[in-house]
């Protein structure tokens, strides 16, 4: 335990954060059942996993939503464009008829 354990409402606001970071993971899993369906489209239509356009689009997307809630949007840019890789991964590997 450290000395900023011993500050009131510390472990309340921790307890907080812990609660709306699993209410994040769990927005992240819904977003990977989506990105399974449009590579299963995709494979149905002979698509590619990456449209370039489109991975531009989700990014300025992000960036902007986050400027709106004065988050910074180069942080978000970054997060949400590696975000955007690892679902193309996921939907190559659809693609191919691994599906993990």
């Amino acid at each position: 335990m450290s000395e900023i354990d011993d500050i009131p409402d510390m472990p309340a606001l921790r307890a907080e954060i812990d609660a709306l970071d699993a209410e994040l993971i769990a927005l992240l899993a819904r977003r990977r059942a989506l990105i399974d369906r449009a590579a299963q489209i995709k494979k149905d239509r002979a698509l590619p996993a990456r449209i370039d356009w489109r991975v531009e689009e989700v990014v300025a997307n992000a960036r902007r939503h986050a400027t709106a809630k004065g988050l910074d949007p180069e942080l978000i840019g970054t997060i949400w464009r590696q975000l955007v890789e690892a679902a193309i991964a996921q939907e190559n590997r659809h693609l191919k008829g691994d599906h993990e």
